[in-house]
């Protein structure tokens, strides 16, 4: 296998496999995946299906450009796979501040604070944090997918405030990715809620889907949804009327954490979605009945190094608002 370096991000590389006997009957692009582990499978078809694979026969054979992913490689063929520089990032970089808890070239950890959204859409196409990753990492940026944008392989709520990772080339990006998909993540959320869990510790679990009739909401559902466990501690207890909780995910579902504590009765202080206010709730805790977003922190990250395999942990305290928060609840 040869695979030339070039240390100038705007020169297109080539890469180059000489197929082994055991390789032989492979598909092409499961057999470059193996050789280029840097590169996804899901990129290399793309490169393939775009033209950039040359495959030259044995002993000085025919030259021919490949673009089927599904060709079935022979032993002694040199497949030369052309790999372009990455392409400018689609949504413009913007120079927002951050609170950056680790960065390396290949991942950074950031502190997000409780507003601002992760990923552009329809809605919120500028002051994201991808927006704000992209003028921060710049030519660190190596390319996910072929485009010089920070790979995000999970996402927290706009109003959820605490720790998100983003991949910062293919590699990094692929290992997560399994990672996440593996449940091989080590995530803990600090959260407020109304009322009193009983028991104080426990699991909920219940397969999450799109709600009936609200789109925009998710649910527990009786058939389909996607598998989802949450694990609870009550960590300070306010009377009745409300406790503070650690959550542990299994899964990591959308908006999995709002929905199972509002399906055991006990949803999230400043959740309009997923939790009404009643009378007596405002009558009892005035303070929480005001409290403007959903109160749910992001606090403990922890994951292996997707290149060194190094353990790494990270911890990020409430925010000044859920600090005030808690006071409050502890005067009643």
């Amino acid at each position: 296998m040869i695979a030339p370096h070039n240390s100038d991000p705007s020169v297109s590389t080539i890469s180059c496999h000489r197929v082994a006997d055991t390789e032989a009957g492979e598909r092409v692009d499961r057999c470059l995946a193996a050789a280029f582990p840097e590169l996804s499978r899901s990129r290399i078809k793309a490169l393939i299906e775009q033209g950039n694979l040359r495959l030259v026969q044995p002993a000085g054979g025919a030259v021919e450009t490949l673009d089927d992913p599904s060709y079935r490689v022979k032993p002694d063929q040199l497949l030369e796979l052309t790999v372009p520089p990455p392409e400018d990032a689609v949504p413009r970089g913007q120079a927002i501040e951050l609170t950056v808890v680790y960065e390396d070239r290949d991942l950074i950890v950031i502190d997000k604070p409780a507003g601002m959204v992760v990923h552009p859409a329809p809605g919120n196409p500028e002051n994201t944090l991808v927006n704000a990753l992209i003028a921060h990492c710049g030519d660190s940026l190596s390319g996910v997918g072929g485009v010089k944008r920070p790979g995000i392989v999970h996402r927290i709520d706009k109003d959820t405030s605490g720790l998100v990772v983003a991949a910062k080339n293919d590699v990094a990006h692929k290992a997560l990715s399994e990672a996440f998909a593996t449940h091989d993540i080590e995530r803990e959320y600090r959260c407020f809620v109304w009322g009193l869990p009983s028991p104080k510790s426990g699991t909920i679990e219940g397969n999450i889907g799109r709600h009936g009739i609200d789109r925009k909401r998710m649910t527990i559902v009786k058939s389909g949804g996607k598998h989802a466990v949450t694990h609870y501690q009550v960590t300070k207890v306010f009377g009745l009327a409300a406790a503070e909780l650690s959550c542990q995910l299994e899964t990591g579902r959308t908006h999995q954490i709002r929905v199972h504590l509002a399906a055991i009765g006990h949803p999230l202080i400043g959740d309009e979605t997923y939790g009404r206010v009643t009378p007596a709730r405002r009558k009892a805790l005035p303070a929480a009945a005001t409290f403007p977003r959903q109160a749910l922190h992001a606090a403990m990250l922890g994951f292996a190094h997707p290149r060194t395999g190094k353990t790494l942990r990270w911890e990020s305290p409430l925010p000044a608002d859920l600090m005030a928060l808690s006071s409050a609840l502890s005067k009643g």
